[in-house]
């Protein structure tokens, strides 16, 4: 089993982000069990809810006292909660930090939203996209001719927040090993978003980051760094920052031309990449991969989520495994020696609620 094995978490079922963190931690070996409601129904159908593999559902109705009653007994025994609701919720509901910590002073209680527990915008709805508007990384990303484009929502649910979630409650599980003591961990998307953001908040207060979409290094803006079209209209991603790896682009490409020499010319860059374009469209895709595919290049096929799959290098490192019928992404990262693995198929709702009392040590 995966490193975690032998912690307990309550994961209070939500939506996207949410299932994504205790998802995160049952690949690793966790205990997790999704409390929701019994008659909670999946909006994609239960086999190809991914994001709720590997754990067991409780089905408890908290709107009664003893739904409430029952999930403060789960509390007493368990490491770590993590919720996703509106600042406020679990409050109401009689499970906040301070009732749950009565019970249990080592619980690590992670709460996971867009805006925050606190601030002006703490009680307004909102999603990825506006989560990721308020940190600059939207403006940044796109071209500019398209004006910003949604990085799908990886960034503000997942990134900054699903994976910040999990990272905090890792770090809270082992501080409350040496001290006895839990704490609140106040995961807000804003703020994981803007940390993802770091380097470039460091590039540009050294005047090395321009505001402006497409005018930078990584952003597109650069011919050796971005994605191409072919001649069979598939796409190839090219990334030859480094001298020795631009210098062998050229090479590969069969590039002489002089214009290409100064490669960190920007006033040249447009009319490079444009010139780039142009070269890249005289192969298909396949003739790329086998002129760049493996060498210093860093070269790769932009591949679709069909295609990505079975790639020899996916393949080999079994990045994506098969289960119930579903290709779906293995757990990830990867341990030397508590390796992790998929430890159940997504559960219908409340369908271990004795089995996990029963364990826990409640009460039938």
């Amino acid at each position: 089993m995966g490193p975690l094995e032998g912690i307990k978490i309550i994961e209070m079922a939500g939506i996207g982000p949410g299932p994504f963190c205790a998802m995160l931690l049952a690949d690793m070996g966790a205990d997790v069990i999704r409390v929701e409601r019994p008659d909670n129904r999946s909006a994609l159908g239960l086999g190809y809810d991914v994001l709720n593999r590997g754990r067991r559902s409780v089905g408890l109705d908290l709107k009664t006292a003893d739904g409430v009653a029952t999930l403060l007994r789960l509390v007493e025994k368990a490491d770590g909660l993590i919720e996703g609701f509106r600042p406020g919720v679990m409050e109401r509901l009689g499970v906040g930090p301070e009732i749950c910590a009565a019970r249990n002073p080592r619980l690590v209680f992670g709460r996971m939203t867009g805006w925050g527990q606190d601030g002006p915008l703490a009680h307004a709805a909102g999603h990825d996209i506006n989560y990721i508007a308020l940190t600059g990384v939207l403006h940044a990303i796109g071209t500019r001719q398209s004006g910003p484009v949604p990085p799908l929502n990886l960034v503000g649910d997942f990134g900054g927040g699903a994976l910040y979630l999990a990272f905090g409650m890792v770090c809270g599980l082992l501080e409350a090993r040496s001290s006895g003591k839990g704490q609140v961990v106040d995961v807000a998307m804003v703020d994981g978003a803007s940390h993802l953001m770091a380097m470039m908040y460091g590039l540009k207060h050294h005047g090395k980051w321009l505001d402006e979409r497409q005018s930078n290094f990584v952003d597109g803006g650069a011919h050796f760094y971005g994605t191409f079209e072919c001649a069979d209209g598939k796409w190839i991603a090219i990334g030859s920052i480094e001298p020795q790896f631009y210098a062998l682009l050229l090479e590969k490409a069969e590039i002489e031309d002089a214009a290409f020499v100064e490669q960190m010319d920007k006033e040249s860059w447009p009319e490079l990449r444009s010139r780039m374009a142009e070269i890249v469209r005289r192969k298909s895709r396949d003739e790329w991969c086998a002129i760049m595919e493996g060498s210093d290049v860093c070269f790769a096929p932009v591949l679709n989520m069909s295609e990505a799959p079975e790639h020899p290098h996916m393949k080999a490192r079994a990045t994506f495994i098969e289960r119930d019928g579903v290709v779906q992404p293995a757990p990830a990262p990867r341990f030397s020696r508590t390796q992790p693995e998929v430890q159940r198929r997504p559960p219908r709702p409340g369908e271990h609620t004795d089995e996990v009392l029963r364990d826990w040590g409640v009460a039938d």
